[in-house]
């Protein structure tokens, strides 16, 4: 199949068009982290199928797919048209074309979220506080509530002792039971900047009296200070709802749904828009585990309120796309959707709380096709293909590899094994050589396997965890083997270290969320809306 092709120019117009489109950078991790178009969406080869299919759910919405302009685009738009997508085209040249042509490239990842949250910072000015003086509250044991705006398992990774765990959203919804009064100081943190600002800006929009701090520069700011952080904390379960603190967050929703002008909806017209095959509509589920368990909605993706603001693009691949955002309250919905809107994505928001239970799906999308797993061989099958001259390939992260590998197991990537690399390239098989055996999970060595079938490799999965493959008489290699930047293209090496004591990573990644703004052009600033908040005064 060829795969149509457009200029970067053109590719940028349509971006700012105002219609559906998917802008997908099908390069690897670390390229993406390095520079990428402010609105284009990591969707790595080497995850393609799934990540796609996830990210654009509608197969005839159009994709443009961008690459360093070593063909790999082209490779993706036939996978792609093999899993039922009928609008996908290039960017001629990839991202060397692009920065040719003058266009604005970034650094790091969730870009339009962060920059959104920059933008609101200068125009709402939440209230910030700074180490020092954080520190010194603590120290004279002054009256304030301090909450980590993040998920729990970035909160275990590091924290600022004295911090409790609630992610942006819930504290709003449990606002009933997490403060004693309507006096004591709200100070937020997360570990840069947007999701302080953000879960600061969402107490703004309710109104709440007490007074709320983001705390400047989050962890990062106070490691810079040359304060501690706190290690593998576990965090506290969030608090239950009693009925009457269930029933002020339905009043603190309907009124913020006023306020803001946002549109409810009831769960028949979510299930007519999920059905409506012209747009893409995404529906995700706001609510807590246990919430989710109590009540399942088959379907529906679950995600953290905050989570979605602060890392939209992991989420949703279409620009200008439907979300449905659903919870029981409505709240988390609500504050969600005065971001997203911003962000430029039509928002419904559904309370469950108003509905009754139905049974069966929400909705049952048709999945598109992507390649069919293989069936898992057994260790010892394994074991002999390998005796038998069958290469051994690890397909898992590079950190997985670093750690613990099968002996004698090289470490690749989907892309290395491509059909028309020269047999002579280190990461290339050389052709005719009949076997390979793969390990890794089920989507990424089926994936793989389609690339040694066009070099007509028979490609076999050993499905088995380590621990199996050590038991059935494999020889586990567990010497740390550290990988270089040039190996490891999976992981995001922009300032990467920044959490892990190099103060210098720090200052430079503060340094670039607060420079996001000055590298907006007037249409990519035109595409952030705004967020109907009172500055605080």
């Amino acid at each position: 199949m060829t795969v149509a092709s457009v200029t970067a120019e053109v590719a940028k117009s349509r971006l700012h068009a105002g219609a559906e489109i998917a802008f997908l950078d099908v390069r690897e991790a670390a390229a993406f982290g390095d520079g990428h178009p402010l609105f284009a969406v990591p969707c790595p080869f080497s995850q393609l199928e799934v990540s796609a299919t996830s990210l654009v759910p509608r197969l005839d919405c159009p994709i443009l797919l961008i690459d360093d302009g070593d063909g790999l685009a082209e490779r993706a738009g036939e996978r792609l048209a093999a899993c039922g997508y009928r609008d996908v085209a290039i960017v001629a040249g990839g991202l060397p074309a692009w920065k040719a042509a003058g266009l604005g490239v970034f650094a790091g990842v969730n870009v339009p979220s962060k920059t959104l949250g920059e933008l609101l910072e200068h125009s709402h000015h939440p209230r910030m506080i700074d180490a020092d003086t954080l520190d010194r509250w603590q120290r004279e044991a002054r009256p304030h509530l301090f909450f980590d705006s993040r998920p729990p398992a970035e909160y275990a990774k590091m924290r600022i002792a004295g911090a409790r765990c609630v992610p942006n959203g819930e504290l709003a919804h449990r606002l009933g039971v997490l403060l004693p009064d309507d006096a004591t100081p709200i100070v937020l943190t997360c570990a840069g900047r947007t999701r302080g600002i953000v879960g600061a800006l969402g107490l703004m929009a309710l109104n709440v009296a007490n007074p709320v701090y983001a705390l400047e520069n989050g962890t990062q700011g106070w490691a810079l200070s040359g304060r501690p952080l706190d290690r593998g904390a576990e965090p506290d379960p969030l608090p239950s709802l009693s009925e009457k603190a269930r029933g002020a967050a339905r009043a603190r929703a309907a009124r913020l749904i006023a306020d803001a002008g946002l549109p409810r909806i009831t769960i028949a017209e979510a299930e007519t828009l999920l059905a409506d095959e012209r747009r893409s509509t995404f529906l995700f589920d706001l609510r807590s585990a246990p919430e989710r368990a109590g009540r399942p909605v088959p379907g529906a993706v679950p995600v953290l309120t905050g989570q979605l603001v602060q890392a939209t693009d992991q989420y949703v691949g279409v620009r200008h796309a439907r979300l449905i955002l659903m919870d029981d309250a409505g709240l988390r919905g609500a504050l969600a959707a005065l971001f997203l809107q911003a962000l430029g994505f039509e928002v419904h928001i559904l309370a469950l709380d108003d509905e009754p239970a139905r049974p069966g799906p929400l909705f049952a999308r048709v999945p598109p096709r992507i390649p069919p797993p293989l069936e898992p061989c057994s260790p010892g099958d394994a074991a002999q293909y390998v005796e038998r001259g069958a290469h051994l390939l690890d397909l898992r992260s590079s950190q997985a590899w670093e750690k613990r590998r099968l002996s004698g197991a090289r470490w690749t990537m989907r892309a290395d094994l491509r059909a028309d690399l020269p047999a002579d390239l280190p990461a290339a098989l050389p052709p005719g050589t009949g076997h390979a055996v793969l390990y890794g999970d089920a989507a990424t060595v089926a994936a793989a396997a389609l690339e040694l079938s066009g070099r007509g490799i028979a490609a076999h999965w050993l499905g088995a965890d380590l621990d199996e493959c050590a038991a059935a008489g494999w020889t586990i290699d567990e010497t740390p083997r550290p990988m270089s930047r040039a190996q490891a293209l999976d992981r995001i090496w922009f300032v990467h270290d920044r959490h892990d004591g190099n103060a210098e990573a720090s200052r430079r990644y503060l340094a670039w969320e607060m420079g996001l703004i000055d590298q907006l052009d007037a249409a990519e600033r035109a595409s952030f809306g705004s967020v109907p908040i009172t500055a605080p005064a």
